[in-house]
């Protein structure tokens, strides 16, 4: 049996779209709840892809507006993990330019560095 996803694609784009925006706009916890709902219905196969954002997502705010760093280093590292399962520029997004945007704040997290925190990432779109 095929199972046929419930969300339509135009909407899926859409609140994809917003997700990101949400992200980039370090509105975590609003992107979070966005890309949440595509995940719930999405099928097996791309479920972690939106897994890892979330889970970036909810790391960061974590961070940012919960000031919980532990909880943070778990959220973006198992993210980070899922993230790097797919090809650098999987769902139209350039993968390998967050990865590589996260890098430094896992170092950060891990190693509680006393310098200044590495910038917040962005989510940015692949280049066609």
């Amino acid at each position: 049996m095929i199972r046929l996803p419930v969300v339509d694609a135009e909407r899926k784009r859409e609140n994809f779209r917003r997700g990101l925006e949400l992200f980039n706009q370090r509105r975590f916890f609003e992107c979070h709840e966005v890309l949440e709902a595509i995940w719930l219905e999405e099928l097996e196969a791309e479920k972690p892809f939106y897994q890892g954002l979330i889970q970036v997502a909810a790391g960061f705010h974590q961070l940012l507006e919960k000031r919980n760093p532990k909880g943070a280093l778990s959220l973006v590292s198992a993210g980070a993990e899922k993230l790097r399962r797919y090809p650098p520029a999987h769902g139209g997004l350039d993968l390998a330019a967050l990865l590589r945007a996260l890098d430094p704040w896992l170092a950060h997290l891990t190693h509680t560095a006393s310098g200044e925190p590495p910038p917040v990432p962005t989510i940015p779109l692949a280049r066609r």
